[in-house]
C-alpha cells in the first residue's frame, strides 16, 4: 500500500489523484491533504478519506474546516495552515509518497522538503523546477530521491526514455495544441477577452495554466522544467504545435528513431503512471486508433507567442532570469483576468521584467523567494503603468 501526501488535493490534478486512489483501494491510500481555501470540498475529501492531516490557506480556513469536522464528530485529523502547514503534509512520517499539485511558486518550499524527508514526488507543479531546479535536482540526487513527472508531457518524455540510454537521446519534443489562438490574426490579438483566453480547446484545467496554454507560456515554463529533470540544454528541447493533442512528447535518438508517447488526453494516467512506477497497471484509460487519423504537426510562431521566445530566452540566461519569467507571467495573468492588462500585455510585461532581471543563481530557497518577490514587485508596477 502506498501512502500518499497529496498538495493541492482541492484542484483539477488533486482530484484526479483521489479518483486514482478509488479505483485501486488497494495499492493507494490518501494520508495527507494541502486543501488551499476550498473548505467545503476539503471538508468532504475528509469525510471520504478520514486523513491524518489537512492544510488549509489561512488560519480562518483552518478554523471553518475544524468546526465542520467537530459538528460532523471527526476527530482523527489534525487540520493546520498556511506554508508550515503545507510543509507538515508534505513531510508527514507516514507518507511515503507526494503529490505537487499547488500551482506557482505556493508549492516550493513543501515540495523541498518533502525531497529533503526523502520522499519519492510526482511533480504536477513545474514552477518548482522553473524557479528552484537545480536546488531541488540537487537535494533529490543526494538523497536518492525519485522525482517523476506528471505533467502530461514530461510524463510522456519519461516513458520514452526508457527506449533508450541519455546519451543516444538527440533532443526531445514537446507537442503543444497551439492553445485557441493558434488560427486568430495578430491584428486581433489586442482584443482577446479573458472569456475567450479561458477555452481551451483540448484540456479542462484552472485558469492560469489556461492562460498560460493561451499565450503558449505554460510551454515555455515546460521548456526549462525539461531542461532540469532531463539534464538537456535548451537547445535539445523542441516544441512542435500539434492541435490532436494525442502525440503527448516525443524522443529523437542519435540514430533516426523517434519514440511517441500516444493515449488518451486524460490526466489519470500519467498520474497512474507515477503512483505506479517504475511498474505499469492496468487500466480502463484506452486509447481510441480512430483518433490519429489525422495528426498534424507545425513549427510554433514567435511572432505570435512570445512567451515562447521569452521562455528560450530565460533559459539560455539564468535561473534569475527563469524565476523572474514565472513570477512576472503570474502578476500579468491575474491582471488579464481582473480586466487590469490586455492579452498582449501579458508578454510585454514578462520582456520589460527580464530586461531589468540581473542574472544569477540563487543559493536557497529563500533566496529564490526573495528573487520571485522582487520581480512581481517590478511585473506590478510595469502593469500599472500599461
Amino acid at each position: 500500500m502506498k501512502k500518499i501526501a497529496l498538495l493541492g488535493s482541492t484542484g483539477s490534478i488533486g482530484q484526479s489523484t483521489l479518483s486514482i486512489c478509488e479505483a485501486y483501494p488497494d495499492r493507494f491510500l490518501p494520508v495527507a491533504f494541502a486543501a488551499g481555501s476550498n473548505v467545503e470540498l476539503a471538508f468532504d475529501q475528509c469525510l471520504r478519506w478520514h486523513p491524518q492531516i489537512v492544510s488549509m490557506a489561512t488560519e480562518q480556513h483552518a478554523e471553518a474546516l475544524s468546526h465542520r469536522l467537530e459538528v460532523a464528530a471527526l476527530y482523527d485529523t489534525d487540520v493546520v495552515y498556511g506554508t508550515a502547514g503545507t510543509v507538515q503534509v508534505a513531510t508527514l512520517p507516514d507518507a511515503d509518497f507526494v503529490v505537487s499539485a499547488i500551482v506557482g511558486v505556493a508549492g516550493l518550499e513543501a515540495t523541498y522538503a518533502a525531497v529533503l524527508a526523502g520522499k519519492t514526488v510526482g511533480l504536477a507543479n513545474k514552477e518548482c523546477l522553473v524557479a528552484a531546479g537545480d536546488l531541488i535536482l540537487a537535494a533529490a540526487r543526494e538523497r536518492g530521491v525519485a522525482l517523476l513527472p506528471i505533467d502530461s508531457e514530461h510524463n510522456a518524455v519519461h516513458q520514452c526514455l526508457r527506449g533508450g540510454a541519455a546519451n543516444e537521446v538527440k533532443q526531445i519534443w514537446l507537442t503543444a495544441s497551439g492553445g485557441p489562438f493558434r488560427n486568430t490574426p495578430l491584428a486581433d490579438f489586442a482584443n482577446i477577452t479573458p472569456a475567450q483566453a479561458l477555452k481551451h480547446p483540448t484540456w479542462v484545467m484552472g485558469q492560469r495554466i489556461t492562460i498560460d496554454s493561451a499565450t503558449m507560456l505554460n510551454k515555455g515554463l515546460e521548456i526549462i522544467e525539461a531542461c532540469r529533470l532531463f539534464d538537456l540544454p535548451p537547445a535539445q528541447v523542441r516544441v512542435t504545435v500539434h492541435p490532436q493533442s494525442t502525440i503527448h512528447s516525443l524522443v529523437e535518438y542519435i540514430d533516426g528513431s523517434i519514440l511517441a508517447q500516444i493515449s488518451v488526453t486524460d490526466m489519470r494516467l500519467p498520474i497512474l503512471y507515477a503512483l505506479s512506477w517504475p511498474e505499469r497497471m492496468a487500466s480502463e484509460l484506452t486509447f481510441d486508433m480512430s483518433a490519429l487519423s489525422q495528426l498534424d504537426f507545425q513549427q510554433p510562431d514567435f511572432e505570435r507567442f512570445p512567451c515562447l521566445r521569452l521562455a528560450y530566452e530565460a533559459a539560455s540566461t539564468s535561473q534569475a532570469h527563469c524565476i523572474a519569467l514565472n513570477a512576472a507571467d503570474e502578476v500579468a495573468v491575474d491582471a488579464f483576468l481582473a480586466g487590469k492588462l490586455s492579452f498582449v500585455g501579458i508578454p510585454r510585461t514578462i520582456e520589460h521584467v527580464l530586461a531589468l532581471t540581473i542574472g544569477g543563481s540563487p543559493a536557497s530557497i529563500p533566496e529564490v523567494l526573495e528573487a520571485d518577490h522582487a520581480a512581481r514587485e517590478l511585473a506590478a508596477e510595469i502593469v500599472a503603468k500599461q
